[in-house]
């Protein structure tokens, strides 16, 4: 990959952002990180970088529970834009939410690989990242 890894984290929960950014840090991946605190504002940032690769995240770990526009509503408008994309972007839905529900709402998103409770542990993170560098 000759650009850094992209991580996006789209979660409106400062602490829960600050300890994945920490957590990349730790892992000595040469990465780049992206933070929304909403749905909204990831979305905007994709629309406007859909042409340009280079700018694009590799990963998105999406919360469900924010305010302005949710996960779910943001996987709802992503699916509209996805074909169009200049890249494939992996998205795992990150969340404390254990309702059978949303797991299964989440699933049937073809752009989510997985759902992942919270919290995201850094070996964890470290496998989703490998993961995703492999198949980029």
């Amino acid at each position: 990959m000759k650009n850094p890894f992209h991580l996006c984290i789209v979660d409106d929960d400062d602490i829960y952002r600050f300890t994945i950014i920490q957590s990349a840090k730790f892992l000595k991946i040469e990465h780049k990180t992206s933070v929304f605190p909403n749905g909204e504002e990831a979305l905007t940032f994709i629309t406007e970088n859909q042409n340009n690769a280079d700018a694009l995240p590799h990963l998105i770990l999406l919360d469900i529970d924010m305010p302005i526009m949710d996960g779910f509503q943001f996987l709802k408008e992503y699916s509209k834009i996805e074909a169009s994309l200049a890249k494939q972007i992996a998205i795992y839905m990150v969340s404390s939410s254990v309702d059978p529900e949303d797991i299964e709402r989440a699933k049937n998103y073809p752009s989510v690989v997985d759902y992942i409770s919270k919290p995201l542990k850094s070996d964890k993170l470290q496998m989703l990242i490998e993961k995703t560098k492999e198949s980029s």
